[in-house]
Formats: C-alpha cells, structure tokens, sequence
C-alpha cells in the first residue's frame, strides 16, 4: 500500500475509537458511547479457520466462552487445545481492530503498551500486522503482547516491493515461531501472504496458490489458516487468478478507494467500495471476508498519490470515509459467511503518513462516538 496504485477503487469499513463490548446480539444500531472496559458496545469474534471456516463454538452469541470476545478472560495457563477457543466467525462483521506495522521492530514493552490501548480504548479484537521485522524472536514478542492484551492476530509474510526473496526466510522463521511457541496458535488467527503480491507481481498466481497450499499444509497440525492480503485488481489484472482464490482459507481485501480515478472524497467512496466487494464475493465461493487494509490518506506523500483530480486527502475526508462505512453497516451484514469484518488502516500516522487514527503526536485524529455494528 506504500506504493502508488493505479486505477481502482478500494475500501471498507472501519471503526473509529470503537469501544470495548458488552454480550448482546450483533446489530447494526449504534452502540452506546464509552471507553475502555466499562463501555456497551458489540462484541466482535474470530475469524475463519483453515478449510475456510472454524466450527462455531457456541450457538448462542449472547456468551462469550471464546477468543477473542471482548471480556473473554485468558486463562491463567496455557490450555492443552484450541478446541472450542476460537469464536464463529458468523458473528463478525463490523470492527475488529487496526492494521499495525512493525518495520520500526518495536521493543516488547512497546508492542505491550500499544496492544493494550488497542484493546481496551478501541476494544479491538486483532491487529492485522503490515510490514516486516526480521530481528530474532520479534514474532515471540508479538505473542507475548497479543497474549497479555487478549488480542489475535493476522501475522504476514511480507514481500516486500524489491522482487526480493527474503519473503522465504521470512516465511520459515514465522512458521518456526508458530509450530514452536505453544502460545502461537491461540492468538494467531491466520497468516497471510502479502502485501499485494499480484499486484506487485512478485510471483505468477500459480506459483502464489501453490505456496498457499504448501504452507496450508505445513500450519495444518496447529490449525492457523493461511490467506493472501490483495487488491481487486490485483487479481483481475491476472485473469481474476481464481486459482489463488481457491487455495485461501479466507479473503483478506484491500480497500483502498482513493486510489481509484473516480475517487472524490472518502464520504463519497461507497459506489467504489460496493464494486471491489461484490467482485469478491462473486468469485469467493462463499469465503468468509475481511478488509484488512482500509482507509483513506489525511494527506498524501511520495508514495500515496492520487489517480483522481478530484480525490481528497484530509482529515474531514478520512473521517467522512469511516462514517461513510458505519451508515452501510447493514449492507456489510449481508456478506458471506454472517458479513464483513473490517480493519481500520493504520494505527499510527508514525507508521503510515495520514492513514493513522493517530497523527504523529499521539492524538487521536478523529473518533466516532456512537458507531454502528
């Protein structure tokens, strides 16, 4: 996403100082506002397993006996299964938390602070990881955080926009800390492939569904499903690359609609976001779905520059764009598989200029006070 994409248009909801939850039916009414762990919002839960989709674990939404529901408690010791630990992904289809990057490989206690704040101002239920740390044990300080703040994760294997290979190493010590740290598989919700290898052409779509399926294979033992993290157009510029859908366990989109030549200002982004979406689900069998990487820029820089005259970076239209997302919650619920989570990208204007719900002092750069979902 650090690159300039052409014509597309991209995105998906998010959420904006989203508060912890409370167990009541999913809706899509506004939630009561409120910070931290004594709020009334909606309680958001896990994502597709390998095969596509995880057994739910209880029909009964209104408890919540599984990670990572908002007052799940993390036991006191590490359990001997993940049977029965994850929620149904059928209840999830709002707001799960925010696309984090790692590139500055924070320190443990860094990771700890931002996890937390994460979780209980936002009452997140993951971080999607961006970007790529290659320093010794950084995925173990990842677990330990997700772990202490009661968050999963959707790890990745970063690629990079050089046409490198240290994907691969990348890949084998992710694979290592995951079949190795016994606390892994229980905040590790899924891997994924990225970021936007089909569109950056770092592998043939054939080659990609084969190292899907590969590493689908070699993650089957502690159950974390593997995904792709891509544009629309990244596929279609591939002749739609059905075999990569066919391979994934889930689908991870970008939506990214400033990107795209009739894109205006985020408010008015819905038309380009329904597009790309109803492309997925047209080709996605009924996979469950996830906009992971989804926003709009506050401003722009070398490497996010528009493809429309008329495409607006600011703050009011950044905010505009998630409110956009938020009155269209009940449209998402319509998606496959009980509807479409999303991920608010990024964290920190620091990690991504503009994209940040923080801007670079640490102020929250907006906030919705009652959002829907």
């Amino acid at each position: 996403m650090t690159h300039t994409l052409s014509a597309l248009g991209f995105l998906l909801l998010l959420y904006l100082d989203l508060v912890s939850a409370h167990h009541v039916s999913r809706s899509c009414d506004p939630h009561s506002s409120g910070s931290g762990n004594n709020s009334t919002g909606q309680p958001l839960s896990g994502v597709s397993a390998g095969g596509g989709a995880p057994p739910a674990n209880s029909t009964d939404t209104s408890f919540s006996s599984c990670f990572p529901s908002a007052d799940f408690k993390m036991p006191s010791s590490i359990p001997s299964s993940t049977d029965n630990w994850w929620c149904s992904p059928d209840t999830e289809y709002a707001f799960l938390g925010f696309s984090y990057e790692v590139t500055a490989c924070q320190s443990a206690s860094k990771l700890k602070s931002d996890f937390a704040d994460i979780k209980n101002t936002f009452g997140s239920r993951y971080v999607r990881l961006y970007g790529a740390c290659d320093s010794d044990g950084f995925y173990d300080d990842i677990v330990d955080a997700a772990w202490e703040a009661g968050l999963g994760v959707h790890a990745l294997i970063w690629f990079g926009f050089d046409g490198g290979d240290q994907w691969m190493a990348r890949r084998d010590s992710l694979v290592y800390s995951l079949t190795s740290n016994p606390k892994a598989k229980f905040v590790t919700r899924g891997v994924q492939f990225g970021s936007e290898p089909l569109f950056d052409n770092v592998l043939p779509h054939s080659e990609l569904a084969s190292q899907v399926s590969s590493l689908k294979s070699t993650l089957l033992g502690v159950g974390i499903p593997v995904t792709v993290s891509e544009l629309a157009y990244g596929y279609q510029e591939r002749g739609g690359a059905q075999d990569v859908l066919d391979a994934i366990d889930f689908i991870n989109v970008h939506m990214l609609p400033f990107f795209s030549t009739n894109a205006t200002n985020g408010s008015a982004a819905w038309p380009l976001v329904e597009t790309d979406m109803n492309w997925f689900i047209q080709h996605g069998d009924g996979k469950k779905m996830y906009f992971d990487e989804n926003g709009w820029p506050s401003v722009t820089s070398p490497n996010v520059q528009p493809n429309s005259a008329l495409a607006e970076a600011s703050v009011p239209s950044e905010k505009g764009y998630f409110t956009m997302l938020d009155r269209h919650c009940k449209d998402l619920k319509q998606g496959p598989q009980g509807g479409i989570g999303w991920f608010a990208h990024i964290y920190s204007d620091n990690q991504e200029p503009g994209y940040g719900i923080y801007n670079t002092t640490g102020q929250k750069k907006f906030f919705n006070a009652n959002p829907k979902g």
